[in-house]
Protein backbone atom coordinates (compact mmCIF):
# COMPACT_ATOMS: atom_id res chain seq x y z
CA UNK A 1 0.00 0.00 0.00
CA UNK A 2 1.41 3.42 -0.49
CA UNK A 3 0.52 4.82 1.95
CA UNK A 4 1.69 5.55 5.81
CA UNK A 5 -0.32 2.04 6.61
CA UNK A 6 1.24 -0.08 4.34
CA UNK A 7 4.67 0.94 5.89
CA UNK A 8 3.97 1.01 8.86
CA UNK A 9 1.98 -2.04 9.06
CA UNK A 10 5.17 -4.33 8.24
CA UNK A 11 7.63 -1.63 10.49
CA UNK A 12 5.43 -3.08 13.47
CA UNK A 13 5.84 -6.70 12.52
CA UNK A 14 9.81 -6.16 11.80
CA UNK A 15 10.05 -3.97 15.44
CA UNK A 16 8.30 -6.45 17.58
CA UNK A 17 9.97 -9.50 16.10
CA UNK A 18 13.17 -7.96 16.62
CA UNK A 19 12.54 -6.61 20.21
CA UNK A 20 11.18 -10.50 20.67
CA UNK A 21 14.41 -11.92 19.10
CA UNK A 22 16.45 -10.05 20.94
CA UNK A 23 15.08 -11.23 23.86
CA UNK A 24 15.08 -15.11 22.71
CA UNK A 25 18.43 -15.83 22.01
CA UNK A 26 19.92 -13.29 24.64
CA UNK A 27 17.65 -15.78 26.84
CA UNK A 28 18.90 -19.29 25.05
CA UNK A 29 22.31 -18.25 25.22
CA UNK A 30 22.68 -17.51 29.41
CA UNK A 31 20.41 -20.49 29.83
CA UNK A 32 23.33 -22.40 27.83
CA UNK A 33 26.17 -20.99 29.24
CA UNK A 34 24.30 -21.59 33.18
CA UNK A 35 22.38 -24.35 32.55
CA UNK A 36 24.95 -27.46 31.72
CA UNK A 37 22.68 -30.53 31.54
CA UNK A 38 20.42 -29.10 28.35
CA UNK A 39 17.49 -29.38 30.63
CA UNK A 40 13.90 -26.74 29.64
CA UNK A 41 14.63 -27.24 25.82
CA UNK A 42 10.90 -28.74 25.26
CA UNK A 43 9.79 -25.09 26.63
CA UNK A 44 12.23 -23.49 23.73
CA UNK A 45 10.94 -25.70 21.26
CA UNK A 46 7.34 -25.09 22.55
CA UNK A 47 8.58 -21.16 21.94
CA UNK A 48 10.32 -22.05 18.39
CA UNK A 49 6.59 -23.61 17.18
CA UNK A 50 4.72 -20.76 18.88
CA UNK A 51 6.60 -18.24 17.20
CA UNK A 52 6.29 -19.95 14.19
CA UNK A 53 2.57 -19.75 14.47
CA UNK A 54 2.55 -16.03 14.98
CA UNK A 55 4.44 -15.41 11.68
CA UNK A 56 2.18 -17.24 9.91
CA UNK A 57 -0.71 -15.40 11.18
CA UNK A 58 1.03 -11.88 10.81
CA UNK A 59 1.87 -13.21 6.67
CA UNK A 60 -1.77 -13.35 6.57
CA UNK A 61 -3.03 -10.46 7.79
CA UNK A 62 -0.33 -8.82 5.69
CA UNK A 63 -1.82 -10.52 2.69
CA UNK A 64 -5.54 -9.86 3.46
CA UNK A 65 -4.55 -5.93 3.99
CA UNK A 66 -2.49 -5.71 1.11
CA UNK A 67 -5.41 -7.68 -1.15
CA UNK A 68 -8.60 -6.03 0.32
CA UNK A 69 -7.87 -2.82 1.16
CA UNK A 70 -10.57 -0.47 -0.44
CA UNK A 71 -7.87 0.52 -3.62
CA UNK A 72 -6.54 -3.05 -3.40
CA UNK A 73 -6.59 -5.86 -6.40
CA UNK A 74 -9.16 -8.04 -4.46
CA UNK A 75 -7.03 -10.74 -5.78
CA UNK A 76 -7.62 -9.75 -9.12
CA UNK A 77 -3.51 -9.72 -11.64
CA UNK A 78 -4.73 -9.31 -14.40
CA UNK A 79 -8.32 -7.47 -16.04
CA UNK A 80 -10.13 -3.84 -15.95
CA UNK A 81 -10.64 -1.64 -19.27
CA UNK A 82 -8.34 -1.59 -21.03
CA UNK A 83 -7.21 -4.99 -19.61
CA UNK A 84 -3.94 -4.70 -17.78
CA UNK A 85 -2.02 -5.28 -14.62
CA UNK A 86 -3.61 -4.80 -11.79
CA UNK A 87 -2.47 -3.08 -8.56
CA UNK A 88 0.96 -4.28 -8.92
CA UNK A 89 2.76 -3.02 -5.85
CA UNK A 90 0.62 -4.23 -3.71
CA UNK A 91 0.89 -7.75 -5.44
CA UNK A 92 4.65 -7.23 -4.75
CA UNK A 93 3.88 -6.58 -0.87
CA UNK A 94 1.66 -9.81 -0.71
CA UNK A 95 4.42 -12.12 -2.45
CA UNK A 96 6.48 -10.96 0.11
CA UNK A 97 4.14 -12.03 3.35
CA UNK A 98 3.76 -14.96 1.47
CA UNK A 99 7.82 -16.05 1.96
CA UNK A 100 7.31 -14.96 4.97
CA UNK A 101 4.39 -17.24 6.26
CA UNK A 102 6.16 -19.90 4.51
CA UNK A 103 9.18 -19.24 6.85
CA UNK A 104 6.81 -19.89 9.85
CA UNK A 105 5.48 -23.44 8.65
CA UNK A 106 8.91 -23.99 8.24
CA UNK A 107 9.43 -23.37 11.81
CA UNK A 108 6.59 -25.20 12.94
CA UNK A 109 7.49 -28.43 11.53
CA UNK A 110 11.66 -28.36 12.21
CA UNK A 111 10.42 -27.69 15.90
CA UNK A 112 7.56 -29.93 16.02
CA UNK A 113 9.33 -32.79 14.23
CA UNK A 114 12.54 -34.63 14.57
CA UNK A 115 12.61 -35.37 11.05
CA UNK A 116 12.99 -32.01 9.98
CA UNK A 117 16.85 -30.86 10.10
CA UNK A 118 17.97 -27.86 12.44
CA UNK A 119 18.71 -25.49 10.67
CA UNK A 120 15.97 -25.79 7.57
CA UNK A 121 13.84 -22.99 9.54
CA UNK A 122 16.97 -20.19 9.40
CA UNK A 123 17.33 -21.39 5.67
CA UNK A 124 14.00 -20.41 4.94
CA UNK A 125 13.87 -17.11 6.88
CA UNK A 126 16.93 -16.14 4.88
CA UNK A 127 15.39 -16.69 1.79
CA UNK A 128 11.99 -14.79 2.81
CA UNK A 129 14.45 -11.77 3.58
CA UNK A 130 15.91 -12.54 0.19
CA UNK A 131 12.99 -12.46 -1.79
CA UNK A 132 11.94 -9.19 0.57
CA UNK A 133 15.12 -7.12 -0.98
CA UNK A 134 14.91 -8.52 -4.51
CA UNK A 135 11.29 -6.90 -5.20
CA UNK A 136 12.27 -4.20 -3.29
CA UNK A 137 15.16 -3.50 -5.82
CA UNK A 138 12.71 -3.34 -8.53
CA UNK A 139 10.33 -2.06 -6.73
CA UNK A 140 11.25 1.57 -6.56
CA UNK A 141 13.02 1.86 -10.31
CA UNK A 142 12.30 5.08 -12.00
CA UNK A 143 11.11 6.65 -8.73
CA UNK A 144 12.05 10.34 -7.03
CA UNK A 145 15.98 10.99 -6.06
CA UNK A 146 14.73 10.26 -2.27
CA UNK A 147 12.21 8.07 -3.21
CA UNK A 148 14.82 5.23 -4.57
CA UNK A 149 17.45 6.25 -1.97
CA UNK A 150 15.41 5.72 0.84
CA UNK A 151 14.10 2.66 0.19
CA UNK A 152 18.01 1.26 -1.34
CA UNK A 153 18.79 2.33 2.71
CA UNK A 154 16.14 -0.52 3.54
CA UNK A 155 17.88 -3.00 1.11
CA UNK A 156 21.27 -2.57 3.21
CA UNK A 157 19.14 -3.93 6.48
CA UNK A 158 17.24 -6.37 4.94
CA UNK A 159 20.59 -7.75 2.39
CA UNK A 160 22.33 -7.76 5.92
CA UNK A 161 19.64 -9.29 7.45
CA UNK A 162 19.52 -12.13 5.08
CA UNK A 163 23.34 -12.74 4.92
CA UNK A 164 23.75 -12.70 8.48
CA UNK A 165 20.65 -15.56 8.63
CA UNK A 166 21.85 -17.97 6.13
CA UNK A 167 25.43 -17.83 7.80
CA UNK A 168 23.36 -19.02 10.90
CA UNK A 169 22.51 -22.25 9.14
CA UNK A 170 26.22 -22.93 9.51
CA UNK A 171 27.05 -21.73 12.81
CA UNK A 172 24.39 -22.50 15.00
CA UNK A 173 23.68 -20.92 18.16
CA UNK A 174 26.06 -17.99 17.39
CA UNK A 175 25.34 -15.47 19.72
CA UNK A 176 26.77 -12.41 18.29
CA UNK A 177 25.15 -13.66 14.82
CA UNK A 178 21.83 -14.25 16.37
CA UNK A 179 21.78 -10.17 18.00
CA UNK A 180 23.38 -9.32 14.54
CA UNK A 181 20.51 -10.76 12.60
CA UNK A 182 17.62 -9.35 15.54
CA UNK A 183 19.35 -5.70 15.29
CA UNK A 184 18.97 -5.45 11.85
CA UNK A 185 15.28 -6.98 11.82
CA UNK A 186 14.41 -4.69 14.77
CA UNK A 187 16.24 -1.71 12.18
CA UNK A 188 13.88 -3.08 8.99
CA UNK A 189 11.06 -2.14 11.44
CA UNK A 190 11.99 1.21 12.47
CA UNK A 191 13.09 2.36 9.35
CA UNK A 192 9.38 1.22 7.51
CA UNK A 193 8.53 3.73 9.84
CA UNK A 194 10.94 6.25 8.93
CA UNK A 195 9.94 5.68 5.13
CA UNK A 196 6.10 6.68 5.91
CA UNK A 197 7.14 9.71 7.52
CA UNK A 198 8.82 11.10 4.70
CA UNK A 199 7.33 10.08 1.78
CA UNK A 200 3.57 10.02 3.17
CA UNK A 201 3.10 12.47 6.49
CA UNK A 202 0.47 10.64 8.78
CA UNK A 203 -0.41 14.16 9.82
CA UNK A 204 -1.23 14.93 6.12
CA UNK A 205 0.51 17.95 3.95
CA UNK A 206 3.09 17.73 1.53
CA UNK A 207 6.32 14.83 1.69
CA UNK A 208 9.78 15.89 1.61
CA UNK A 209 11.07 17.42 -1.39
CA UNK A 210 12.32 14.17 -3.08
CA UNK A 211 14.54 16.22 -5.50
CA UNK A 212 16.40 17.82 -2.64
CA UNK A 213 20.07 16.67 -2.33
CA UNK A 214 20.46 17.91 1.24
CA UNK A 215 17.43 15.21 2.05
CA UNK A 216 19.37 12.84 0.99
CA UNK A 217 22.66 13.34 2.89
CA UNK A 218 19.79 14.29 6.02
CA UNK A 219 18.31 10.97 5.61
CA UNK A 220 21.15 9.13 5.17
CA UNK A 221 22.54 10.35 8.47
CA UNK A 222 19.40 9.51 9.90
CA UNK A 223 19.72 5.73 8.80
CA UNK A 224 23.02 5.45 10.92
CA UNK A 225 20.78 7.33 13.91
CA UNK A 226 18.17 4.45 13.46
CA UNK A 227 21.08 1.72 14.17
CA UNK A 228 22.52 3.59 16.50
CA UNK A 229 19.48 3.45 18.35
CA UNK A 230 18.47 -0.28 17.71
CA UNK A 231 21.87 -0.92 19.18
CA UNK A 232 21.62 0.08 22.72
CA UNK A 233 18.34 -1.62 22.60
CA UNK A 234 19.63 -4.52 21.72
CA UNK A 235 22.49 -4.05 24.06
CA UNK A 236 19.85 -3.13 26.84
CA UNK A 237 17.69 -5.91 26.36
CA UNK A 238 20.86 -8.65 26.45
CA UNK A 239 21.62 -7.05 29.93
CA UNK A 240 18.33 -7.06 31.44
CA UNK A 241 18.27 -10.77 30.34
CA UNK A 242 21.58 -11.41 31.55
CA UNK A 243 20.77 -9.97 35.13
CA UNK A 244 17.38 -11.53 35.48
CA UNK A 245 18.49 -15.49 34.16
CA UNK A 246 21.86 -14.44 36.89
CA UNK A 247 19.60 -13.83 39.62
CA UNK A 248 17.10 -16.89 39.26
CA UNK A 249 19.94 -18.98 38.97
CA UNK A 250 21.43 -17.95 41.89
CA UNK A 251 18.13 -17.89 43.99
CA UNK A 252 17.80 -21.29 42.44
CA UNK A 253 21.38 -22.71 43.13
CA UNK A 254 21.83 -21.49 46.60
CA UNK A 255 19.64 -24.22 48.08
CA UNK A 256 21.17 -27.11 45.73
CA UNK A 257 24.69 -25.82 47.09
CA UNK A 258 23.19 -26.08 50.55
CA UNK A 259 21.84 -29.56 50.61
CA UNK A 260 24.70 -30.79 49.24
CA UNK A 261 26.89 -29.38 52.19
CA UNK A 262 24.55 -30.72 54.39
CA UNK A 263 24.69 -34.37 52.91
CA UNK A 264 28.32 -33.83 52.97
CA UNK A 265 28.33 -33.07 56.28
CA UNK A 266 26.00 -35.90 57.47
CA UNK A 267 28.32 -38.57 55.45
CA UNK A 268 31.32 -37.33 57.40
CA UNK A 269 28.96 -37.57 60.59
CA UNK A 270 27.83 -41.28 59.74
CA UNK A 271 31.45 -42.34 58.95
CA UNK A 272 32.69 -40.97 62.07
CA UNK A 273 30.35 -42.78 64.08
CA UNK A 274 30.67 -45.72 62.53
CA UNK A 275 34.47 -45.90 63.29
CA UNK A 276 33.47 -44.47 66.95
CA UNK A 277 31.87 -48.05 67.11
CA UNK A 278 34.15 -50.16 65.49
CA UNK A 279 36.94 -48.70 67.63
CA UNK A 280 34.72 -49.44 70.80
CA UNK A 281 34.27 -53.27 69.59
Amino acid sequence: MANFKGHALPGSFFILFGLWWSVKYSLKYHRRRLNKNGRGNHRINYLEVTEGVVKIISAVIGMLAEQFVPDGPHLQLYGGDPITWVKLMNWQHTTMYLFFGISGVVDVFTYSSAKVPRGLDRLMLSVALFVEGFLFYFHVMHRPLLDQHIHSLLLTAIFGGSAGVLLEVFLQDNIILELFSCSLAFLQGTWFFQIGFVLYPPWGGPGWDVTDHDNVMFITMCFCWHYALVILIVAGIYTLVYCATQKRWANNGEPEIKLGMRKQQCEKGCRAALLSGSDEE
